[in-house]
C-alpha cells in the first residue's frame, strides 16, 4: 500500500457521481443486536485458535513461489472445509520481474445470495531480494483474522435465514509492488478482480427497485484489513469511502464492547473524526466502481512496516483479540 495526503478528496469528487444512484436506492443501513447477542458473539472467539489458523501464513509468500501456492491451498482447504464455495480468479500479468501469475481466492456460503458482504485481505508477501519478508502484519494477520471470522460464523450461517445478502471473503493476490509502486505495478489483482466483476453481467432486483446490474453491484460494502497486528493502532475514518456511517458505528462498538467486559482493557482503536488522507490499497478498484468501503488499516502504519522485523515478534495478540471481535459485531 502506499500513502497519499489528500488522495481521499481527489478520489471522492471521481467516484462520487458513479456511486450516487447506489447509495440512493440501497442505503448501507446499520442493523444493531442485543448486549445479550453481542456477549453471546464475544465468547464464540478464541485467541489459541486464531493462533492455529495464523501459523502456516508466517513464512514468505511471493508471488509465484512454491510457498505462496501452498498459502494459497491452505486458504482455499480451510474455507472449502468451513462449507464456503471457492473460486479461484487465475490470469498472468507482466511485473517489473517478468510474466508472474496470480490467483485470487473468493469464497462466498451462498453463491445463490444476490448480495454480499465482502471481507477482504492480501494474502502474497512482498518481495525483498536476498532477504525473507515474513509480513506478519502485512498481511499474514488480517488473512488469518478472515479465517477465523470465517470459523466463527460457518455453524450461524448454515442456520441464517436470510437469503438475500451472504458473507464473501477476498483473498487477494498481488497487492505489492514489485519495484516502485505505481499505477500499474501493484494492486494487481484488486485491479483484475474488480474490472472482470465490473465487466460480468448480473441482473436481480429481488422484487424491490434495486437493480444490480453486474457483479460488483452485488457488494453492499466491502471491509478491507491490512497492516493488523501490532500494538496500538489508530485506526482513522477516511473521507471519500462512501461508508462514513458504518465507520461511526465501529467507534460505538468498541466503546459497548469494552463496557461489557468484551475487550482487553486497551487503548482505543477507532476514531471517527475524518481524516482527509488516504492509503492506497486494495480497496481503490473496488472504489472508483462506486463500492463503499471500511478500510481498516492503521494510520500511521506499524514501524515494522516494510521491514525484516515485521515477524510474529511484532504481533500484540491481545489487539489482535479485540480488533477481530469488534470486526465480527460488523459483520453480523
Amino acid at each position: 500500500m502506499c500513502f497519499r495526503i489528500s488522495f481521499g478528496i481527489l478520489l471522492s469528487v471521481i467516484v462520487i457521481a458513479q456511486a450516487y444512484w447506489r447509495i440512493e436506492q440501497r442505503p448501507l443501513n446499520v442493523f444493531r443486536i442485543s448486549e445479550k447477542a453481542k456477549v453471546a458473539l464475544c465468547r464464540m472467539t478464541d485467541s489459541n485458535r486464531l493462533k492455529t489458523l495464523l501459523r502456516p501464513l508466517l513464512v514468505p509468500r511471493v508471488v509465484g513461489t512454491e510457498q505462496h501456492k501452498k498459502v494459497a491451498l491452505y486458504i482455499q482447504e480451510t474455507m472449502k472445509r468451513l462449507g464456503f464455495t471457492v473460486e479461484i480468479d487465475r490470469f498472468n500479468e507482466r511485473t517489473p520481474h517478468g510474466e508472474k501469475p496470480f490467483r485470487n481466492i473468493i469464497a462466498t456460503y451462498d453463491i445463490n445470495a444476490p448480495r454480499r458482504l465482502v471481507l477482504a485481505c492480501h494474502y502474497e508477501s512482498k518481495i525483498f531480494p536476498g532477504a525473507e519478508f515474513i509480513g506478519a502484519t502485512d498481511s499474514a494477520v488480517p488473512c488469518a483474522m478472515l479465517l477465523d471470522i470465517a470459523t466463527t460464523f460457518a455453524p450461524l450461517l448454515r442456520t441464517h435465514t436470510n437469503k438475500e445478502v451472504t458473507l464473501q471473503m477476498l483473498f487477494l493476490d498481488g497487492e505489492e509492488a514489485f519495484g516502485q509502486w505505481t499505477d500499474t505495478d501493484s494492486l494487481y489483482g484488486a485491479r483484475h478482480l474488480a474490472k472482470l466483476w465490473s465487466e460480468k453481467w448480473y441482473s436481480h432486483s429481488g422484487g424491490s427497485s434495486f437493480s444490480i446490474n453486474n457483479e460488483i453491484d452485488r457488494i453492499d460494502v466491502l471491509v478491507l484489513l491490512d497492516l493488523l497486528g501490532a500494538s496500538n493502532p489508530q485506526i482513522h475514518n477516511m473521507y471519500g469511502l462512501l461508508a462514513n456511517n458504518l465507520f461511526e458505528e465501529l467507534t460505538s462498538i468498541e466503546s459497548k464492547l469494552k463496557n461489557l467486559g468484551c475487550l482487553h482493557q486497551l487503548p482505543q482503536m477507532f476514531f471517527s473524526g475524518l481524516s482527509f488522507s488516504a492509503v492506497e490499497d486494495d480497496h481503490v478498484p473496488f472504489l472508483g466502481r462506486g463500492v463503499p468501503v471500511l478500510h481498516l488499516i492503521p494510520t500511521p502504519f506499524p514501524r515494522v512496516w516494510h521491514t525484516l522485523k515485521d515477524t510474529e515478534a511484532a504481533l500484540d495478540y491481545p489487539t489482535i483479540d479485540n480488533l477481530v471481535i469488534i470486526t465480527l459485531h460488523v459483520a453480523e
